[in-house]
């Protein structure tokens, strides 16, 4: 991943709303969330979720999907894990951190 990349995705979630939102939907799963449940679940004008559920996906954070009349919403588990992966590329001075040792 680029760092342009990176800062765009880093600044969707430098929001409290989208942050929200988004660990929402990495909670929800592959299966995602329609957007009126989202909304709902976090008590936000339905207006209030689309601006900020469209600024997600704009970044690549979330993928949709129209299923008849709702659109659902799911993490982009992809360019999450390559955002971590990107943070994370020299962690312990490029020595690979074991699942028993904590990255520094």
């Amino acid at each position: 991943m680029e760092t342009k990349a990176a800062t765009t995705l880093l600044a969707a979630l430098a929001q409290e709303t989208r942050l929200t939102i988004y660990r929402l939907l990495v909670a929800a799963g592959p299966s995602g969330l329609p957007a009126g449940q989202i909304a709902e679940q976090l008590q936000l004008a339905a207006a209030t979720a689309s601006f900020h559920l469209k600024e997600l996906s704009q970044a690549g954070l979330l993928a949709a999907r129209q299923e008849g009349r709702f659109i659902f919403y799911s993490a982009n588990y992809a360019q999450m894990n390559a955002l971590l992966a990107f943070l994370t590329e020299n962690c312990c001075g490029g020595t690979p951190c074991g699942s028993d040792v904590p990255c520094c």
